[in-house]
């Protein structure tokens, strides 16, 4: 048990780098795929340690017991009472991977060459770079210029919208989850 943890956390700190990942995904066939975003960030060993401790800490090993004596399995276990009690560290971890994958910028720059396959934060970026060199060749207009900050400014404050819509409803799993480690007394 301690070998694996141990295993674990070392893939926290110490990757194969960045020619062996890419040569990897060239391997694969991922590149410029969906894929490439989904597979590698699929499970993450620090979220895999903040489940594994939250099911050692807040299951009570008793209802493994009463659940065994009345016949159910392992499997039915973890579904019918695990899943149904982990509700605040499900929405906690999925809430971290959507904003990971939401704010994920190098992916997509460095794997990802079909600009119509890009992620929100390249186009950002993309129209970002557009609007700075427009900018310096009409430094004349200040009108073109202002309307063009300001659809800059109109963009970036939309792309953050579905973060802003989701957050309330995740609130109360998000405090409770982020209380789980919290002292107790």
């Amino acid at each position: 048990r301690r070998v694996i943890m141990f295993l674990f956390t070392v893939t926290m700190f110490f990757s194969g780098g960045l020619v062996p990942t890419y040569l990897l995904y060239q391997q694969l066939g991922i590149l410029n795929s969906a894929l490439v975003f989904i597979l590698p960030g699929a499970i993450s060993a620090y979220n895999v340690i903040v489940a594994r401790t939250f099911f050692e800490t807040s299951i009570p090993e008793e209802l493994h017991d009463a659940a065994q004596i009345d016949g159910m399995s392992y499997f039915g276990y973890f579904f019918r009472i695990v899943i149904p009690l982990s509700s605040a560290i499900i929405a906690v971890i999925g809430l971290y991977c959507f904003v990971g994958h939401w704010n994920d910028f190098m992916t997509g720059l460095i794997y990802v060459t079909d600009t119509d396959k890009w992620p929100l934060q390249n186009v950002l970026q993309q129209i970002l770079i557009v609007n700075a060199s427009s900018s310096q060749s009409a430094a004349s207009a200040s009108d073109q210029q202002q309307i063009a900050d300001q659809l800059k400014f109109a963009i970036i404050i939309i792309s953050t919208l579905p973060l802003l819509v989701l957050y309330p409803f995740l609130q109360k799993y998000f405090n409770k989850g982020v209380m789980l480690g919290a002292v107790k007394g």
